[in-house]
């Protein structure tokens, strides 16, 4: 068993398990429910930590999870609101402007 990543929220945690195991790699969560005791000690310390079973899966869900963070953080194309004309900025659904949703 081998640590993955660790986050402060275990919503996030959960979200890269779901991840890792829709692609075939077990895995599983450590700390999942230390965060009553923020304050006694480090709060990194008992952060929500993802581990895979096999060790030999840990460089294929570093890599997954490093695809999935770049993914999250890039936004897509600049769009051209179809109502009001306004450009919008590639992570924007809908319109600043108007409120239209994009197409």
């Amino acid at each position: 068993m081998k640590k993955v990543t660790a986050a402060d929220s275990l919503v996030t945690i959960s979200h890269y398990k779901n991840l890792l195991e829709s692609e075939g790699i077990p895995t599983f969560i450590k700390n999942e429910h230390l965060g009553s005791i923020v304050g006694e000690m480090p709060f990194q310390e008992v952060w929500p930590q993802l581990w895979v079973r096999n060790d030999l899966d840990l460089n294929r869900a570093i890599e997954l999870l490093d695809q999935q963070k770049l993914a999250d953080e890039s936004p897509s194309e600049p769009w051209k609101c179809g109502q009001c004309d306004t450009e919008n900025e590639g992570q924007f659904a809908a319109c600043w402007n108007c409120g239209a949703i994009s197409c």
